[in-house]
């Protein structure tokens, strides 16, 4: 599968077949957006929760190209309201295969609530995922999150080997809840993400390799607009 980091908490997977899967695709206004990259197929678009940098462009990315969109039920049904077609909504402890990949919703801790007119309305809760690919292998994309007892339960359940984990802090956990959560879910590498998109998000990913130093878990640094596989 090859991989490209859009900044922040987006990213693009593309399958062998081509399948292209966004996850919390945000482009405009995002500060770490890669310069010149475009998007030119999205099968799949996967959202763990309503808030504008993680949701923000879901609509005419839907309107584009007309991809099925995962997200919790409440989510989906805002997305509905907006025009948006082919949601596959869910929710937490559920599985779906959509496309090659099966989607299993997880718990997450953080809020969820969807800016809509100036309003902040209910858009159910926020949420993270274990995909798991036809060649069995899966990867757990937390979303925005604080560390948590029951990832745990994520590793003795869905067997991840790769992780994605927010580190920058303040709006999610910094590089110490990140080294816990590395430890209870026994990834071989660990991709960090929502950090230095803005001055307060301050966790780096040099901190969480020092803090994970013991463990046999490698901190793998993505730069914006370079694929690399996995």
């Amino acid at each position: 599968m090859e991989i490209t980091w859009l900044g922040h908490g987006s990213f693009q997977f593309r399958l062998p077949s081509g399948h292209a899967i966004l996850m919390d695709p945000w482009i405009e206004g995002n500060p770490k957006y890669p310069r010149g990259h475009r998007i030119e197929r999205a099968d799949t678009i996967c959202i763990t929760h309503g808030h504008f940098d993680h949701i923000h462009d879901t609509p005419p990315l839907a309107q584009r190209f007309s991809p099925e969109v995962v997200a919790i039920y409440e989510t989906c049904n805002w997305l509905e309201s907006k025009g948006v077609k082919n949601t596959r909504p869910m929710n937490k402890g559920g599985s779906q295969k959509v496309g090659e990949v099966t989607f299993t919703m997880t718990h997450a801790v953080h809020s969820c609530g969807i800016l809509d007119d100036g309003k902040i309305i209910y858009g159910g809760e926020a949420a993270g995922y274990v995909l798991r690919l036809a060649d069995g292998r899966a990867l757990y994309f937390a979303g925005d999150t604080n560390v948590f007892s029951d990832m745990h339960l994520i590793e003795q359940l869905y067997h991840p080997e790769l992780a994605f984990l927010p580190i920058g802090d303040l709006f999610t956990m910094s590089p110490a809840e990140a080294a816990l959560a590395v430890k209870l879910l026994r990834v071989r590498k660990v991709v960090p993400m929502h950090f230095g998109t803005f001055p307060p998000l301050t966790g780096r990913p040099e901190e969480l390799q020092d803090l994970v130093a013991d463990l046999e878990t490698e901190v793998w640094a993505l730069e914006p607009g370079k694929p690399v596989s996995w």
